[in-house]
C-alpha cells in the first residue's frame, strides 16, 4: 500500500468541477482515473457535448471514461483492474450496485451538497432554496446500498441569507468542498476519522426536479414564490404565461421582490407600467424586477413592458 490514497473521480455535474480540480492537484493524493456520464446533445445545434466534469477532466489532459452503465461487467472489469483504493462520487448521476460499491477497498464516499440526514436525494441545493433554509453544507458520506443512508465522515455547514440563487449556490458549495477534499481523504485513508451513522428517524428526501415544477402557482405566499424564482434558476424556471392582444407568452421571472406590503386576487396584475410590474400572491405581492421572454436573455420587467405598448397583461392560470 503506498502512503498516497489511489483515487478514481466520478462525476458529471457542475459542482464536481472544483473538486475534481482540487484532486488532480493534491500532491498528497493519486488519481488514478476520472469517469462520466455520455455526452449529450446540447444547444440550438443539438450536438454531442460533454458534461461538466468531462470537459474539465479534458482541459486537465486527462481522457474521462464516458460511462453509460457503470455497473456494466465491462467496466467493472476495468475499474478492478485499476485497483481504486477510494472512488469518490460527486453529482455522478446513476445509480451504483453493490458490486461496485464493494470494489474500492476503502469504499465509494460521496460528497452530498446537503448536512445529512437532511435532503436525501437528487436535488438538496434546490430543496434548501425553496425551503428558505437558514444554512446549508456539504457531507462526506461513506456509500451504501440506500439512498444516500450512508454514515458520514465529515460535515461543513454554510450559512444561507436568502439571496443565493441556484447555480450560484452549487459553485459556491463546489468551491468550498473542494478546499477541505485532499485532507479528508487523507484522513479517511490513515483512519484518522470514522463515519458517524445517520439519525434515520429526521431523514427528508427530494427527488428530482422536474420541467412542470417550475409553473408557478400564484396561491402560494410571496416569499415562497421568491424563493421558487431563485432555486429554479437556470432550470427548469419560474415561469407564468401572459396573455396580451399579441397572444400568449411563457415568460421566466428571473428577479423578483416580496412586497409583503401590496395584495390581491392571487395571479392579478396589481400594477404594470413604467415604474414597475407587480402580481398579487396569496399572501403579499411579486414585484417582477426581470425576466426572460421565450427565447430570449433576461431583461428588465418595465422594458418588456414599454414592448406593449401600454397594455396591461394578464395572468393566465
Amino acid at each position: 500500500m503506498t502512503n498516497k490514497p489511489e483515487i478514481y473521480f466520478l462525476g458529471s455535474g457542475q459542482i464536481a468541477v472544483p473538486i475534481l480540480k482540487a484532486v488532480a492537484a493534491a500532491s498528497e493524493l493519486r488519481l488514478i482515473g476520472v469517469g462520466t456520464q455520455l455526452d449529450r446533445p446540447a444547444g440550438r445545434n443539438r450536438r454531442p457535448t460533454p458534461t461538466p466534469v468531462g470537459a474539465a477532466a479534458e482541459e486537465l489532459g486527462l481522457a474521462p471514461d464516458k460511462i453509460a452503465n457503470v455497473n456494466a461487467p465491462e467496466f467493472l472489469e476495468s475499474l478492478r483492474l485499476r485497483r481504486p483504493q477510494m472512488i469518490l462520487v460527486v453529482s455522478f448521476g446513476q445509480i451504483l450496485r453493490e458490486p461496485f460499491l464493494k470494489l474500492p477497498s476503502f469504499g465509494c464516499i460521496n460528497i452530498h451538497a446537503s448536512l445529512l440526514p437532511r435532503y436525501r436525494g437528487a436535488s438538496p441545493i434546490t430543496q434548501c432554496i425553496l425551503n428558505r433554509d437558514t444554512e446549508t453544507g456539504i457531507c462526506f458520506m461513506k456509500m451504501e446500498r440506500g439512498l444516500d443512508t450512508g454514515a458520514v465522515y465529515y460535515s461543513l455547514r454554510v450559512p444561507l441569507d436568502h439571496r443565493e440563487y441556484g447555480e450560484m449556490l452549487e459553485t459556491k458549495l463546489g468551491l468550498i468542498a473542494a478546499e477541505v477534499t485532499p485532507g479528508v481523504l487523507v484522513s479517511i485513508f490513515h483512519g484518522e476519522i470514522e463515519a458517524v451513522p445517520q439519525d434515520d428517524t429526521i431523514a427528508t428526501v427530494c427527488t428530482k426536479i422536474k420541467k412542470s415544477d417550475g409553473r408557478i402557482d400564484w396561491t402560494r405566499n410571496c416569499y415562497d414564490i421568491e424563493a421558487m424564482v431563485r432555486a429554479y434558476y437556470p432550470w427548469p424556471g419560474a415561469r407564468c404565461t401572459l396573455l396580451t392582444t399579441r397572444g400568449e407568452n411563457t415568460v421566466t421571472l428571473t428577479r423578483v421582490l416580496a412586497r409583503r406590503d401590496l395584495s390581491g386576487a392571487p395571479g392579478t396584475v396589481l400594477q404594470a407600467d413604467k415604474y414597475a410590474m407587480i402580481v398579487a400572491c396569496g399572501s403579499g405581492a411579486i414585484e417582477i424586477v426581470e425576466l426572460a421572454p421565450p427565447g430570449r436573455r433576461a431583461m428588465p420587467a418595465v422594458a418588456f413592458l414599454n414592448g406593449l405598448r401600454g397594455e396591461k397583461p394578464v395572468i393566465l392560470p
